[in-house]
């Protein structure tokens, strides 16, 4: 599986199915987020992710694959460092502000930061159809986000600060985009990479986790909380197991664009599940955001 993955790299066929896995990551994840901020406290939501990726993860890294090469412990300890830095952003924006403001605003700042990383780091090249796609695009998630904001009746100042950890949020998806795309371009196994990034970068918010719940006076049920937990750690392997391979095969900017149409996801889910507003204008932006990554695509090919 690994040598046909990296068969793959820099091929038509690696950029057909590098298309497919971004837009199934990008659906996984909207479902991903939906999941951290639905019912339960988003700590604990979160934490109850990682403690079933922890369990999932563990015999699989550890009895299949076994430790990584020495090179790579010092790679896997920067994946740690950014995607806890990255979860932590996210429950903090969570906490303060609705995910249909928080969501766009993450996913909206990520895609063109991710897409001139990747030009510098690892020489990619687009097309000015290509670059179009991504400013209508990222536009679009944007234009949400204020159109989601203009619609909260919450507190200004904890609205302030939900949108100030978003935002951080945002520049640290682009980070851990461009900074996973080369650890598991460099690492030669990517499937036991991945078997041991989701074993290592989940270890951290299981134990905030666990002791939050330990040191809540009122405690929610936990049978639900673990059903929720299972679900998104599997939807979590789809996720950013999906993108990853799609930046190892594909290209890391196409990848990232093309990912953020979960924002077009997220809208309905906030619709439908959450009982969160969306309008006609809201229907507008969500159809440009998804012609953004159409024309990203019909960029690629001019």
């Amino acid at each position: 599986m690994n040598e046909w993955l990296l068969s793959l790299m820099g091929t038509p066929e690696g950029a057909r199915l590098a298309t497919l896995l971004a837009l199934t990551a990008a659906l996984a994840h909207a479902v991903f987020g939906a999941l951290q901020k639905g019912a339960h406290d988003p700590w604990l939501s979160r934490g109850s992710i990682d403690l079933a990726l922890v369990v999932m993860s563990a015999p699989v890294a550890l009895f299949w694959f076994g430790p990584p090469p020495v090179h790579m412990w010092p790679v896997l300890a920067g994946v740690v460092v950014i995607h806890f830095a990255y979860k932590l952003a996210m429950a903090l924006a969570y906490e303060k502000a609705a995910f249909t403001v928080v969501y766009p605003v993450v996913r909206g700042t990520g895609p063109l930061i991710t897409v001139i990383a990747a030009m510098l780091f690892f020489r990619e090249s687009y097309t000015m159809v290509q670059w179009l796609g991504v400013a209508c695009l990222s536009g679009g998630i944007l234009l949400l986000a204020l159109r989601n904001l203009s619609e909260e009746r919450i507190d200004p100042r904890a609205l302030k600060i939900g949108l100030g950890w978003a935002a951080l949020g945002g520049v640290l998806v682009a980070l851990y985009t461009t900074y996973d795309a080369w650890a598991i371009r460099i690492s030669g196994e990517p499937l036991a990479f991945l078997a041991w990034f989701f074993f290592l970068s989940s270890v951290d918010f299981m134990i905030l986790g666990l002791l939050r719940y330990r040191n809540m006076a009122h405690r929610p049920a936990p049978l639900p909380l673990l059903l929720r937990g299972i679900a998104g750690g599997l939807i979590a392997y789809v996720s950013f197991g999906a993108v990853m391979i799609a930046t190892l095969i594909g290209k890391v900017g196409e990848a990232a664009v093309l990912r953020e149409t979960s924002t077009v996801f997220a809208a309905f889910i906030g619709w439908f599940i959450l009982k969160e507003r969306v309008g006609p204008r809201k229907l507008a932006l969500m159809c440009m955001i998804a012609a953004g990554a159409v024309i990203m695509e019909l960029g690629r090919a001019s």
